[in-house]
């Protein structure tokens, strides 16, 4: 039994059907607990998040042992540098406050798969520059949406996540925090049980493959 307490700081594609309350319903089931607090603003990148303040004050309070990242989504295929520069300003925060650092790779919109290879070599740069762990939602993503292309990820607007897509996301960050697979756990009302255990799969597939 774990207890993982976690500081998400991002935008919609962490607050949309609140992926960390999705977690914390996963955790319960396997018979872990996690704790965590959400510092979200619609579309805002990790560097708005430093200058406010707010995120790095929650760090330094000493209340989380993990701190889960997620940059604007686009930000990483447009300038890869310019988003490792906003991850670099939260290390010394983190590595100060004792906790580990949880970059949350996130997905390519519905019209651009081929931008999925770019956010996932910018996430997987950066972590590995800062021996931070990767938690790859994308990559389970492109994982289903290439197996099963009826099951709808992306929400209407070809970027934000549908009640699935923000599940496979919390599976993928459920066994990055945990360290264990999601398979056999119940999914949110509104997800058939045979898409949610092929949703599970992929997450734990994308983590050890």
């Amino acid at each position: 039994m774990a207890t993982v307490r976690a500081l998400f700081i991002g935008n919609s594609f962490t607050a949309r059907n609140d992926v960390p309350g999705l977690i914390a319903a996963m955790a319960k089931e396997k018979g872990h607990t996690l704790t965590s607090r959400l510092i979200s603003r619609g579309g805002a990148s990790l560097k708005m998040h430093f200058n406010k303040g707010d995120a790095t004050k929650a760090i330094e309070s000493g209340d989380f042992d993990t701190v889960v990242l997620q940059e604007q989504s686009t930000l990483p295929v447009k300038n890869a540098e310019r988003f490792h520069e906003n991850v670099r300003l939260f290390d010394p925060v983190i590595r100060a406050a004792k906790a580990r650092m949880v970059l949350y790779l996130t997905w390519a919109r519905r019209h651009s798969p081929q931008n999925q290879a770019l956010l996932t070599d910018a996430y997987a740069s950066i972590g590995n520059e800062l021996k931070a762990v990767v938690a790859p939602a994308g990559v389970a993503w492109q994982r289903v949406l290439r197996a099963r292309p009826d099951i709808t990820l992306h929400d209407k607007d070809d970027s934000h996540p549908t009640l699935a897509g923000s599940y496979l996301a919390a599976c993928v960050l459920f066994a990055t925090l945990f360290g264990e697979s999601p398979v056999g756990t119940p999914a949110p009302d509104g997800i058939p049980p045979g898409d949610a255990q092929l949703l599970q799969a992929a997450a734990w597939q994308s983590i050890a493959p």
